[in-house]
């Protein structure tokens, strides 16, 4: 096949974004496809890649990408973040129209990805699938950052538009493949394909000292509980603090670290240091390459996946957590949905509430029982090898595109 892959924030290992585009786009060219994306620099790593002014052209291990300079910062403000949806739609528009292929595969966020996707679909015929990565523009109005009554009578009707025009959907939850099946598209047209555990990157990973030395040289012997990721409006980093705040006193073998960064990370800090526990028992910490990410929970005891009280969030399938699954670390998490269902059924971490005081006695009997963690990084095991497998996954994703382009 040739693929053309749309995907506004594409990231290699050296990144620290999610590299679920790069992993799958990886396997398609080792099975013989040609991969060619239209993306832009937000993810690349600056210090790996020397991007000028407006479009770049760069191979990645036989992939393909046109790459259009478009500095981003996970501190920009919504508005700030939309202006760069929409011009980034509109370069890639005429971009992508200049490259030929068999099949069309476009992924969200942001939704504005689908403007240079039925463009395309529409002049040059070609069969398209679209992947839903959060369901665009139900989490944005449940957070209250679109509240135009037009404008999200607008979105919602692009948002079935593009859904209609795609041969298959691919959603990353079931609540998420819920949420398109609601706009009317049938079942049989939608496949669930969850992030997935990089098993390959946490084999026999080996404790790194220079990592320790450089990023955890306050831990002292301490249990290492560890959120890495975004410090966003949805994320609720600050529960933490309110973690370490609780732990403080009555568990003094308890170090917590949130790495990562997000227009939140200044509050956090503040609270942290109001609260007592900054660079005590909590260390805030900045962002890491996903490449990095190995030795970080090489030396974690339990991983955190947040968010706040934002239903639509929890149809989420957070990157974080299927690392720590790969890792065999132990998850621990605050919401709702489909991940709560897993971890409760399987045992492989804890579900936490906002009894702070409970949630901090949970994780001390979990980190404190050998027996008992043991058993959740069993489970941790056979989830990352087999339900969420990236080889098996990957597999799943190809054929759905094999299939559309046979039915073309």
């Amino acid at each position: 096949m040739k693929i053309l892959y749309l995907h506004q924030y594409f990231a290699t290992p050296k990144s620290n974004g999610g590299t679920r585009s790069y992993e799958f786009a990886k396997r398609l060219v080792a099975d013989g496809h040609q991969v060619t994306f239209v993306t832009s620099s937000a993810f690349l790593n600056s210090q790996e890649f020397s991007l000028k002014p407006g479009w770049n052209e760069l191979n990645i291990e036989g992939i393909l990408l046109h790459v259009y300079h478009l500095p981003y910062s996970n501190k920009d403000s919504f508005i700030k973040r939309i202006a760069k949806f929409i011009k980034f739609s509109l370069v890639s528009s005429s971009k992508a129209l200049s490259i030929k292929c068999d099949v069309l595969f476009a992924t969200s966020t942001p939704l504005t990805i689908g403007i240079p996707a039925i463009i395309y679909k529409k002049l040059k015929k070609v069969p398209m699938v679209f992947e839903v990565r959060d369901l665009w523009p139900e989490l944005p109005i449940a957070v209250g950052a679109i509240k135009n009554k037009l404008l999200i009578k607008m979105l919602y009707a692009f948002e079935k538009y593009i859904y209609q025009n795609s041969e298959h959907v691919i959603a990353l939850s079931p609540g998420m493949k819920s949420g398109v099946e609601k706009q009317g598209i049938p079942e049989n047209s939608i496949t669930v394909i969850p992030n997935s555990c990089d098993i390959a990157l946490f084999k026999e990973v080996t404790s790194n000292q220079n990592f320790i030395d450089n990023n955890l040289s306050f831990l002292n012997g301490r249990k290492l509980i560890v959120y890495a990721g975004t410090f966003g409006l949805i994320n609720r980093v600050d529960y933490i603090v309110d973690l370490a705040k609780a732990a403080i006193e009555r568990h003094p073998n308890l170090c917590f670290v949130a790495i990562g960064n997000g227009m939140q990370k200044e509050e956090v800090i503040t609270k942290a240091k109001s609260l007592g526990v900054h660079n005590k028992n909590l260390y805030i910490l900045d962002p890491i390459a996903k490449e990095q990410v190995k030795y970080l929970y090489r030396e974690a005891d339990l991983c955190l996946s947040l968010f706040g009280p934002v239903e639509e969030m929890w149809h989420n399938s957070a990157n974080k957590l299927f690392d720590a699954l790969a890792s065999q670390t132990p998850i621990a998490i605050n919401y709702g949905g489909w991940q709560k269902e897993f971890i409760e059924k399987t045992k492989c971490g804890l579900v936490l509430s906002n009894d702070f005081d409970k949630s901090i006695e949970m994780l001390s009997n979990l980190l404190n029982n050998s027996e008992e963690y043991s058993r959740a990084q069993s489970a941790c095991y056979e989830l990352s090898h087999n339900d969420f497998s990236r080889d098996k996954l990957y597999q799943k994703f190809k054929q759905v595109l094999l299939d559309v382009k046979k039915e073309r």
